[in-house]
């Protein structure tokens, strides 16, 4: 089976964060971020680091729910789950499964403001932060599947992307798309290590 190319997410309020990099850019570019390159450095080596974390969780959640349904629980079968899931709207998880991936979706997110609060003081540069984190997170998260479980196996996989208030469903491509942009803008509106103070 092929899948379609569809552009929009759903719900339809999920599309308008491809503006969040945008209005981002905008809001930094002046005077400029100062984010020195080894703070950046640090931040993508620990957002990477989780993403690969929340993929094993994933992996080990498809896992469970694949052995309730039949799958084998080895990567194949589980990617095997993962082809199927995606052509469904919502894989049905029991209730309080389901509040615990709600939750952990929730401490993610407090994870990711945490880390920001903590690396910058101003909140341009906290923003700014966060949504890098968020974005190398994200893009190492779909990486850590790909590698493990060879899911997605395109940017046209459908995926739920968040559970919180409600599933937000999009292909592949849409948070890539984001998270790239997102990226380009920090490192577009980040003032050279020249022009920054020095830390003594």
């Amino acid at each position: 089976m092929t899948e379609e190319f569809q552009l929009l997410a759903q719900p339809w309020w999920v599309n308008l964060l491809v503006l969040i990099p945008i209005g981002g850019f905008w809001w930094w570019r002046t005077p400029g971020l100062r984010l020195p390159a080894w703070q950046l450095g640090l931040l993508t080596i620990w957002a990477a680091a989780f993403g690969f974390v929340e993929a094993a969780v994933v992996v080990y959640l498809r896992a469970l729910v694949g052995g309730l349904l039949g799958y084998e629980p080895t990567f194949s079968g589980i990617a095997r789950l993962s082809v199927d899931v995606a052509n469904k709207p919502l894989v049905v998880l029991p209730r309080d499964v389901l509040l615990l991936e709600t939750s952990r979706e929730a401490a993610t997110m407090i994870m990711l403001l945490t880390l920001a609060l903590l690396v910058a003081r101003a909140w341009k540069e906290r923003s700014a932060c966060f949504l890098w984190a968020f974005a190398v997170w994200d893009l190492c998260y779909y990486l850590g599947l790909r590698l493990t479980i060879r899911w997605p196996s395109s940017f046209t996989t459908p995926d739920i992307l968040f559970l919180i208030p409600e599933p937000w469903i999009a292909q592949v491509w849409f948070p890539t798309l984001v998270s790239t942009l997102t990226l380009l803008a920090v490192l577009r509106s980040r003032l050279p290590d020249a022009s920054l103070p020095s830390a003594s």
